[in-house]
């Protein structure tokens, strides 16, 4: 078992994230973790929050994804910056290969791209993208991307994005690009990332206890294309339940809740089954990740677990 790699969420969501200290809080929660030893800082996409939907307040209000990774690279020096996720069908390749080559250079190859189907209809709508099809459409805008960024005279033709031979310039500084990781943990999905990709990347309401199975998938699907799963990174958004006493619900513990023993119990435990990272994203706490909640508070909360799961704070378990 290799050492698990531990990230952290910055301000995207809700009021700690707003108007008047989005760029604070982003400065204090990325210089903060990355002193603390935290190897990663993320982001979160989200377009819209439809009129009368439930989807969740940490869906509410949300900066971008890519500018603010933009405006974390000019503050920080080691960290690595992740995109978890971007909906890939919301772009074209050409474009998103633009701005991440640049995100890559400017943060000196720190760049770490999780892209995804996506799955609100709404937001397609909204971006004027067909929501059909998307697993295709995302299959095909990884290997335009790979081919954009590796390729000196680019030249593609697919099905959905076409790319005339062209001189792309410049190249990012990861060679042969920067990680790429995908969502998703529908059948389908999870045998993609085995095909093509770098890694998964879990979502917020992923079920945890499913995950040795779930690897399996992507491991069988690695294998079927003559690829070594083993190299293939497991990234964990770790939504977290701290409490003050022992939590189970008489069914069983969800894991990531719990008093902070029970969580770095929970830490070790996804290591051994294969994880790569976990980073701690508090946006999806509804006392941090609402817009109607207060913003010095949420801050205030973030530090909390920021400081208390900081690498290096005591032992996991």
């Amino acid at each position: 078992m290799t050492a698990l790699e531990l990230g952290f969420g910055l301000p995207v969501s809700g009021s700690w994230a707003g108007t008047h200290n989005a760029a604070e809080n982003v400065v204090t929660i990325a210089q903060e973790a990355e002193a603390a030893g935290y190897r990663s800082l993320w982001t979160f996409q989200r377009l819209l929050h439809p009129v009368g939907a439930k989807w969740g307040a940490m869906y509410e209000s949300v900066t971008d994804p890519l500018i603010t990774l933009g405006y974390t690279a000019a503050v920080t020096q080691r960290a690595r910056l992740g995109l978890a996720i971007l909906n890939a069908p919301f772009f074209s390749p050409i474009l998103l290969a633009k701005q991440l080559s640049t995100l890559d250079i400017l943060s000196h190859g720190r760049l770490d791209t999780g892209l995804g189907l996506g799955w609100a209809e709404e937001e397609f709508t909204a971006a004027g993208v067909d929501f059909a099809r998307r697993g295709a459409r995302v299959e095909e805008f990884t290997q335009c991307l790979k081919a954009i960024w590796t390729q000196p005279e680019v030249s593609f033709q697919g099905e959905f994005y076409q790319v005339p031979a062209s001189l792309v310039e410049p190249k990012p500084v990861q060679s042969p690009h920067p990680p790429l990781l995908l969502g998703g943990d529908a059948g389908p999905a999870l045998r993609r990332i085995g095909r093509v990709a770098d890694g998964w990347i879990t979502r917020s309401r992923h079920d945890l206890t499913r995950l040795p199975a779930d690897l399996a998938v992507i491991a069988e699907a690695a294998a079927e294309a003559g690829r070594d799963s083993s190299r293939l990174r497991v990234v964990v958004r770790g939504v977290l339940a701290l409490s003050a006493t022992t939590s189970d619900d008489g069914q069983g513990r969800k894991p990531l809740h719990g008093t902070v023993v029970q969580i770095k119990d929970d830490l070790n435990r996804l290591a051994e089954q294969g994880v790569s990272e976990v980073f701690i994203d508090p946006n999806f706490d509804p006392t941090i990740g609402s817009p109607h909640v207060d913003a010095r508070a949420a801050l205030d909360s973030a530090r909390h677990l920021l400081e208390t799961f900081a690498p290096g704070s005591g032992p996991l378990g």
